[in-house]
């Protein structure tokens, strides 16, 4: 079975992105256009490895969402996150709830796909 990722952004252009680099490697991806729709996915136990996570999205935010899996159970998927967003503190605050990386946009597929496989095999 393929492992799966979950992209996690309001906007269907960088899904769509996204998805592209790693389906290309082989895994299997899933999508939710914001915070809550991406934890709902968490919450029905898909088999997700690692969540690729904007932080501006309507109705939840990234930040939210990472809040909110920290009381999941485990085990947790690893999250990345990726967003125009650059600021030292709110890297740390990601850091701090539980975030495994940070890529700014726009980003390269390959730097992508790395982080990716380096957390799967983390999550393994």
């Amino acid at each position: 079975m393929a492992s799966k990722i979950l992209i996690v952004d309001d906007s269907a252009t960088v899904r769509q992105q996204v998805r592209l680099a790693l389906t290309q490697v082989g895994l299997e991806v899933l999508e939710a256009c914001d915070g809550l729709e991406g934890l709902e996915l968490l919450t029905q136990g898909n088999g997700i490895k690692v969540v690729v996570c904007d932080v501006n999205m309507p109705r939840m935010n990234g930040l939210e969402m990472l809040e909110k899996c920290a009381a999941l159970p485990s085990p947790r998927a690893n999250v990345l996150m990726l967003t125009t967003e650059g600021q030292p503190a709110m890297i740390q605050k990601a850091k701090s709830l539980g975030a495994k990386g940070w890529i700014v946009k726009p980003f390269k597929a390959e730097l992508l796909v790395a982080a990716v496989q380096k957390l799967m095999q983390a999550a393994a």
